[in-house]
């Protein structure tokens, strides 16, 4: 590979750069299919994606004036690990997707492919600094309709890589004029300030990184979204009503006490063709709370609906502070800047990001769709937590990731039993 001309570090880059002190900045996905992926073609697609997105194979160089991505060499053996016949499946997959790729590495992307009982495991993590989980699903339906394309018809996947500007000002792009010049006057600092959080322990030394998930059945989750439809609420708002209720039984707050989430926001619901935008960031956080714990399940979900809505019927949703950030970055060095941000920006104790449905015929090989899977954020510090929601098949899974200790993973354990339980109580209630 011949060496090709630094990139520029755009907003979002910069930003998941400053979030080092918060989370470990990876994006984590396991897709399981009841079939045996061709290894050989794994790699021609995973060199053919790696080539074609620079950034992949760059590694972040920090400066006081602009950091930058350099393109680097890379090998295919850095690129994908294959494991055969682990002794557990489950304990093979979690030791690979919890593992960390430094900014300052030469690839910010891996691959896993583990194969037991005749059945192949595909892992993936990927450096959040490069894109975000919007981005992620569309590279992997990419992904895997390349790897179809090759094994079935020999064809290159290259014609199906998505490339264009990384900039975040892309949501800009198809506002009307007036929308643009009055979303560029969105200075107001809307970052969540709210100190309540997971009672976690004392950050120690010899925390290390783990994964703690929760599966909702097909059945239940269905009965969910039906409860859900019969209060006028979202998915995302039962979940966000169910998060802040449990955090009441988990921290024992008082109950006059007000919580505060803040829930991921697409910022691609601004754009209307994203096949000439980039792989990169564009999410948003908006804050969801509950004004004290409420009298049921039912209620929480009410509250959460309200603040929800109350976020959706702003026109420039999750577009507020962005100019506040570029003009930070673009009148003082990045080193200022940097700890000028720091100084306005309060990172949330309590966030949630619904990833959604991860689409099984997009993510398909050869035909086999995946029986089993999820995505889920960053590994965070304590003491910032963060839930992550995909649904596959119908089956709804929750995760958290974070840096501690078997204490610390067992009272997440409690949070998700009380979470399931107020869910059952609210199908119950809507009935």
């Amino acid at each position: 590979m011949a060496k090709k001309e630094r990139l520029h570090a755009e907003l979002w880059d910069k930003m998941h750069y400053m979030f080092r002190d918060y989370n470990d900045r990876m994006v984590h996905v396991v897709l399981n299919y009841d079939y045996l992926i061709d290894v050989k073609a794994l790699k021609s697609v995973i060199i053919c994606f790696v080539e074609k997105i620079p950034v992949l194979h760059s590694s972040f160089h920090f400066s006081a004036s602009n950091p930058y991505w350099e393109p680097e060499e890379y090998t295919i053996e850095e690129l994908l690990t294959v494991i055969d016949n682990p002794d557990d499946l489950e304990v093979a997959t979690e030791d690979f997707i919890m593992q960390y790729l430094p900014p300052e590495n030469n690839i910010q992307i891996k691959f896993a492919v583990i194969n037991k009982d005749n059945k192949s495991t595909l892992c993936l993590v990927a450096n959040h600094m490069c894109m975000d989980g919007g981005d992620l699903k569309s590279f992997l339906a990419s992904f895997c309709e390349g790897y179809t394309l090759l094994v079935n018809e020999q064809k290159s996947p290259v014609e199906m890589i998505r490339q264009g500007s990384r900039s975040f000002e892309e949501v800009y792009s198809d506002l009307s004029v007036t929308e643009k010049h009055a979303a560029k006057r969105l200075y107001k600092n809307v970052s969540n300030k709210d100190k309540h959080g997971f009672p976690f322990t004392e950050e120690k030394k010899t925390d290390k990184s783990f994964i703690v998930k929760r599966k909702i059945s097909a059945d239940k989750f269905a009965k969910l979204r039906a409860a859900g439809k019969a209060l006028d609420a979202t998915v995302n708002d039962v979940l966000v009503g169910a998060f802040l209720y449990s955090m009441y039984d988990i921290a024992n707050f008082e109950d006059n006490e007000e919580i505060v989430v803040s829930c991921a926001v697409d910022l691609r619901r601004y754009i209307h063709n994203l096949s000439d935008v980039g792989y990169t960031n564009h999410t948003a956080y908006m804050p969801c709370s509950t004004p004290g714990k409420a009298r049921d399940i039912k209620e929480s979900v009410e509250f959460a609906k309200i603040s929800s809505r109350r976020n959706k019927d702003d026109r420039f949703m999750g577009l507020y502070g962005l100019p506040l950030l570029k003009l930070a970055y673009n009148i003082m060095p990045y080193v200022a800047s940097e700890n000028v941000i720091k100084i306005g920006y309060s990172n949330p104790l309590l966030s949630m990001s619904n990833i959604g449905v991860l689409d099984t015929n997009a993510l398909s090989l050869c035909g086999n769709q995946p029986i089993d899977g999820f995505m889920t954020g960053a590994v965070k510090y304590k003491p910032f937590a963060l839930m992550s929601a995909t649904s596959l098949n119908g089956i709804m899974t929750l995760c958290i990731c974070e840096r501690g200790n078997d204490e610390d993973k067992a009272m997440l354990n409690r949070f998700f039993d009380a979470m399931e339980q107020h869910l059952d109580e609210l199908v119950e209630l809507c009935k």
